[in-house]
């Protein structure tokens, strides 16, 4: 058997970090903190740290588990290495569905702020279209791409967080409002498993491990360094968010960053902000693309996802068959799907996708050991029980999902044993 073409190495640090700032500055500054303060309220700052903190025990494992299996396929490879080929699946069917409805609320969050009700899902669709070509022609037009938007998107929430303390609406009482613990402690664990959803873009650098440079030292790297600078970034913006609006306005407002703009004295500053979130989103979605596609790929080639969809590009060196299916599945969700309710659904799958990580971690033995086994074990406990604790009808769908992957493996595997084919 031909061994499958690789991937070619065009990626050092500084894109690697650009990547994974790309795709969590889109994923949480815009939407994540209105669900999180109705389950939280001023407890949401709590939450943030509690999501930081998981986050960052599960940045630790990846980074260590990517520097031993600089491969594309990210938490799908090293669960198959570490744990089994059913680890693996899971987690990479995880990602795939709960990745690819991230997408879709991306790509609807860019026409959103972009253009009128009416012409917002084919525009979507259109966006979705575009970033595939993006990737199709080369990681390297990926990562420049990546760098114009983040470099965009951090200038506007430089202006639009000045903007807002201008106005300064609540005032700083608001911060914590009638008490961080006002919604108990369920409400913050709940409102930390939400904002999981904004940290989930650091696994962006570990699916395309085949294409750092120096990947042992590259992405251990660009994974903590990424993660360090998100957390500043969203910590001044959800303070600077309940000192405005307030808990209460916070969760009452879709677009809580332009509706704080909009309080203060710098009106000129509210469309800077809306052209800034649809760039945010298209960053966003460019990352998640990119991502589905290599971990699409290394599914395929174990056969997990078909293994038409195993193919490398001649001439770009990219997962071309992967992307383009990636992209007709992410404009069939738009077409039909409400995806109000996504981002708990796509936290569900998240979190599943880093427990196999932390647990994968627990397993590499002491030369590939890079940090304490206690910050797995962690990592471990913080993944179930922010699982345990998002709202009911994620876990139920999330659980609903996972069972439909199951079933299709044995399915596969079904046929494979029969043909007498290994699985």
């Amino acid at each position: 058997m031909t061994a499958p073409a690789p991937l070619a190495r065009r990626l050092g640090t500084f894109d690697a970090v650009t990547i994974g700032l790309g795709s969590m500055l889109g994923a949480g500054i815009f939407v994540a903190f209105t669900p999180a303060a109705a389950a939280a309220g001023a407890g949401l700052l709590i939450g943030l740290a509690l999501a930081a903190a998981v986050a960052f025990c599960n940045a630790t494992s990846s980074a260590q588990l990517a520097a031993a299996y600089p491969s594309s396929g990210g938490t799908y490879l090293y669960g198959r290495e570490r744990l089994g080929p059913w680890a693996g699946y899971v987690a990479g069917w995880g990602f795939v569905v709960g990745k690819t409805a991230s997408a879709a609320a991306m790509a609807m969050t860019f026409a959103a702020y972009a253009v009128p009700a009416g012409w917002q899902r084919p525009v979507a669709m259109a966006a979705v279209i575009f970033l595939v070509a993006v990737n199709y022609h080369g990681v390297t037009k990926t990562a420049a791409l990546t760098r114009t938007l983040v470099t965009v998107v951090l200038l506007v929430l430089a202006v639009a967080v000045a903007a807002s303390w201008g106005g300064l609406g609540a005032g700083l009482g608001a911060v914590t409002g009638s008490g961080l613990l006002a919604h108990g402690w369920y409400g913050i664990l709940q409102s930390a498993g939400l904002l999981f959803f904004a940290f989930a873009g650091y696994a962006r650098i570990a699916t395309m491990g085949e294409e750092v440079r120096d990947p042992r030292r590259t992405i251990p790297r660009a994974i903590v360094v990424a993660l360090s600078l998100i957390v500043v970034i969203y910590a001044v913006v959800a303070v600077t968010l309940l000192a405005v609006l307030g808990a209460d306005g916070v969760a009452a407002s879709a677009t809580p960053l332009a509706d704080a703009v909009a309080s203060g004295p710098w009106l000129w500053a509210v469309p800077v902000v809306q052209v800034g979130a649809a760039i945010a989103a298209l960053g966003a979605l460019l990352g998640l693309i990119a991502g589905l596609g290599r971990t699409s790929l290394a599914m395929a080639r174990e056969r997990d996802l078909p293994s038409y969809l195993a193919a490398v590009h001649p001439r770009y060196r990219v997962p071309h068959r992967a992307e383009v299916a990636v992209a007709v599945v992410i404009c069939a969700v738009i077409a039909v799907a409400d995806l109000r309710g996504m981002i708990g659904f796509s936290s569900f799958g998240v979190l599943v996708y880093y427990l196999v990580a932390n647990l994968s971690a627990l397993t590499q033995p002491p030369a590939d050991r890079r940090y304490p086994r206690a910050l797995q074990l962690l990592g471990v406990l913080g993944c179930a029980v922010l699982v345990a604790t998002l709202p009911g009808e994620s876990i139920a769908w999330g659980a609903a999902v996972f069972a439909v992957g199951i079933v299709v493996r044995l399915a596969r595997l079904g046929r494979d044993a029969r043909s007498g084919v290994a699985g």
